[in-house]
């Protein structure tokens, strides 16, 4: 495939860039994402630090993180189509620039109003910057490399959980919390500027209408309903993973340094899988589902032996790293609405399963204990593997995207 070159208004060429050449800029997109996932995840290491500085409880304190994913959920779908015909880039911009804005005000917030407002704003940044980033992502490359250009991209939201959040709560509980939004402010801007010299003026917010495919809507649907029960799955168990660390025996600093190997082999996963995902994605979505299912029950026969806990930790990990690039290829490919939308209700369903799984773990955290709770999580996973196997069309054995030399871009 033939590269494309930069026209004299910062426009591009008539002609799809292929993998490499597209590379550079889907690089810079997942530095943004780990930047915004960061910026996500910041508060929920901080929240004993926040509650000393404004005199509330944990509980309080924890509607930082509530608002934040509730603003996800409600925002995402409607601002995707208000904004359909607004340039992706210029969207993408905004997006940093909002979100450099939404870690300000948390940093200079005089009380926890003002900060639940900061956060309340990050909310909104966030479902409108993933839903475009995913589809703008996908019209860098042709669609058959598709699967390749999300899992460069979704790196970043790996890299987030294993190094960003980590180091930016370890900032914080230094020198304080405050100084930790701001280091943020700062990332932002430098990705801002990144983002201004390396993408390429194409792609719309969702292209100039909605498309409205009827007959595919039964696809995007099992896609939808797949994630949403991956994400139930695997954050009933992962938010809890510290607990079951502890209870394995080990001591509170070996957390963190297990918490990075697991982060870890979630990136080897995504680089392992990223090429099937573009050529066989049934074969690759049972394998992530079954296997994150199978590792959390080998974790539950495990335990309470600390090295098996830490293997099938790994295994399980290392399968679902790839999970969200295998569910926002699959969207994309569905085909029953624009990129972006199929972005923004995929944005919404992991939501979802997110607060689900994170309250369900909880619940049953206390009634039945860590042990249980582990192969309990991984039933979600199955069933997710069985919504797979039924959606035939929504993951096709093969896709049948064949590559050509020369292919038009979907931009404007």
């Amino acid at each position: 495939m033939t590269d494309t070159a930069a026209t004299a208004d910062g426009g591009v060429s008539d002609r799809s860039p292929d993998f490499a050449a597209a590379r550079p800029a889907l690089a810079v997109l997942g530095l943004a994402v780990f930047a915004a996932v960061t910026t996500e995840l910041l508060p929920v290491g901080l929240l004993p630090a926040i509650s000393r500085q404004f005199h509330i409880n944990a509980s309080r304190a924890g509607l930082l993180v509530s608002v934040y994913a509730a603003m996800v959920m409600l925002t995402a779908v409607p601002l995707t189509l208000v904004t359909r015909r607004v340039p992706g880039k210029l969207i993408l911009l905004l997006g940093i620039g909002s979100y450099a804005v939404s870690n300000l005000v948390c940093a200079l917030a005089p009380n926890v109003a003002v900060l639940d407002l900061g956060r309340a704003l990050g909310g909104v940044t966030h479902a409108i910057f993933f839903s475009v980033c995913i589809g703008y992502s996908a019209r860098l490359v042709h669609p058959s490399q598709t699967g390749r250009a999300l899992a460069l991209v979704s790196a970043g939201v790996s890299a987030g959980l294993i190094l960003g959040a980590p180091a930016a709560t370890a900032l914080g509980n230094a020198v304080g919390w405050r100084p930790a939004f701001g280091v943020l402010v700062i990332l932002m801007i430098g990705v801002l500027i990144l983002l201004a010299r390396t993408l390429p003026a194409s792609g719309t917010g969702s292209g100039a209408d909605p498309v409205d495919h009827s007959a595919r809507r039964r696809d995007v649907t099992a896609v939808l309903v797949a994630n949403a029960l991956a994400y139930v799955g695997q954050y009933a168990f992962y938010t809890y993973v510290g607990v079951l660390l502890l209870r394995a025996g080990a001591t509170t600093a070996w957390v963190a340094p297990v918490l990075f190997l697991f982060g870890a082999f979630g990136l080897i996963g995504i680089w392992l899988a990223s090429r099937s995902l573009d050529h066989r994605p049934r074969a690759t979505a049972l394998m992530i589902l079954l296997v994150s299912g199978c590792g959390m029950i080998a974790v539950s026969v495990g335990f309470p032996s600390l090295p098996l806990v830490i293997i099938f930790g790994v295994i399980w990990n290392a399968a679902f790293g790839p999970a969200p690039s295998l569910f926002q290829t699959s969207a994309v490919r569905a085909d029953a609405t624009s990129p972006e939308l199929s972005g923004a209700w995929l944005n919404v369903s992991a939501n979802v399963g997110i607060a689900a799984g994170s309250a369900i773990g909880g619940v049953v955290l206390n009634v039945v204990g860590i042990g249980t709770l582990a192969w309990l999580s991984s039933i979600p996973l199955l069933i997710g593997a069985a919504v797979v196997l039924v959606g035939r069309r929504a993951f096709p054995s093969r896709t049948m995207i064949e590559k050509p030399d020369v292919a038009p871009v979907i931009v404007r």
